[in-house]
């Protein structure tokens, strides 16, 4: 893989300069203009490479490395990123080399992975290596907001029924939490507000969050908010959706702001945050329940919420919302992915730990989290990296990067790994 590299790095360089987050729709781009030449830029990419492509209607792409046999196995990724955010040091979509590491939004999450199971494929191609199974590197376009790209392909297409995707975290994941969107719906007439408004993306953490209303100087400072002409500002940290530990909430300090200007906000202080009905005490060997509180606007009297709730794997939806019937909370669920919950002991997992414990030198085991990832678009798939559990995370946040080391240890394991699985 080593003779690959440069043209790697240029490549996630390439991919990162597509702002791919999902915008207005398009005649034949299904989620705006810069996923579809994002998508297309791949695809052209993979051609000139020597390798078969299909797109399916600008939704997802497939490139192909035919084996010898009907079975196919499936290498799961994604092109399209979360929006940006604040508080980046460079620009988020010009892709700034610095210490050996490429900034951008999506270097880790998920282009950089992308660009470098391409060339994996590449490396055995050259090599003359015949795969048994047929392999297919999937890129989907909208895997941040709801996964409408997979549901397309499985319309369209034959879909493996093994794979990985390389979209989470090492050493191999057997459990992905169930994962709920769900907005709660409060009747505020007369607010002490005329408008709030904060949160990008359903599964980013809120960064920024602002109001227009009642101004009370002392008590804004207090909160470690500030004002801007008439616009009160509370900012915070992003992080990932499901890990909403690593961020800092700005719709909290806004609304323990208005709840000491009207007492109807202390409830929803208490529902969503203060979790008074123990929402986040439902749990599993696969972890707790997690609440992250995402985006935050007022409309026609009503406030809404919009939370990422990642339930554990061996439970159902069911479970969460008899919670909130009991609290009786106005809410709606937005979206909703169910878990992924795997055999330990499959070949498909005992084939990447090794891969993995090999590479690394360690003698690590599956593991659980909270992210959702394509994985559960197929039958039998597990996530498998890039992360490691002690790099710093910078996935959905600002100053995301992949390292140069990243991306030798990278193309080592998914060589290794795709060249296992298609024997």
């Amino acid at each position: 893989m080593t003779k690959y590299f440069n043209q790697i790095i240029d490549n996630i360089c390439a991919l990162i300069k597509f702002d791919s987050s999902l915008s207005t729709p398009k005649v034949n781009m299904p989620f705006g203009e810069g996923a579809f030449e994002c998508l297309n830029y791949f695809l052209d990419l993979s051609k000139g490479l020597g390798f078969n492509t299909k797109n399916y209607d600008n939704y997802i792409g497939e490139v192909i490395f035919d084996g010898t046999s009907p079975e196919t196995i499936g290498i799961l990724v994604h092109l399209d990123v979360v929006p940006a955010g604040n508080n980046w040091a460079t620009d988020a979509f010009n892709a700034t080399i610095k210490n050996d590491c490429i900034y951008g939004r999506g270097a880790i999450d998920d282009k950089g992975p992308a660009i470098i199971c391409l060339y994996c494929l590449k490396a055995l191609k050259d090599e003359g290596f015949l795969p048994t199974k047929t392999i297919k590197l999937i890129v989907g376009c909208n895997e941040e907001n709801g996964c409408e790209c997979i549901k397309h392909y499985k319309k369209c297409a034959e879909v493996p029924k093994l794979g990985f995707s390389p979209d989470a975290d090492f050493p191999v994941i057997y459990a992905e939490k169930g994962i709920a969107t769900i907005r709660f719906d409060f009747d505020l007439p007369n607010a002490p507000f005329t408008d709030i408004s904060g949160g990008t993306s359903p599964n980013m953490v809120c960064d920024l969050c602002t109001a227009f209303g009642k101004l009370d100087y002392p008590l804004i400072a207090k909160y470690g908010m500030t004002f801007q002409g008439d616009a009160i500002i509370s900012r915070g940290k992003s992080a990932h959706g499901s890990t909403p530990e690593k961020g800092e909430n700005a719709i909290l300090p806004m609304l323990e702001y208005f709840a000491k200007l009207d007492p109807r906000i202390t409830p929803i202080i208490q529902l969503l945050f203060d979790d008074i009905y123990m929402l986040t005490q439902l749990h599993d060997e696969t972890g707790y329940l997690t609440i992250s509180h995402n985006i935050i606007n007022f409309n026609n009297d009503v406030l809404s919420i919009a939370c990422d709730i990642r339930y554990p794997a061996t439970m159902a939806i069911t479970d969460v919302e008899a919670i909130l019937i009991k609290a009786k909370a106005n809410y709606t669920v937005v979206r909703h992915n169910k878990p992924l919950l795997a055999d330990k002991n499959s070949s498909l997992i005992k084939t990447l730990l090794s891969v993995y414990n090999e590479v690394s030198g360690l003698n690590s085991e599956p593991i659980a989290i909270g992210g959702g990832t394509y994985a559960r678009a197929i039958k039998n798939a597990v996530a498998f990296g890039p992360m490691l559990l002690t790099d710093e995370q910078v996935v959905h946040q600002p100053n995301e990067y992949i390292s140069y080391e990243k991306i030798k240890f990278l193309s080592e394991i998914y060589y290794k790994a795709i060249k296992e699985l298609s024997k």
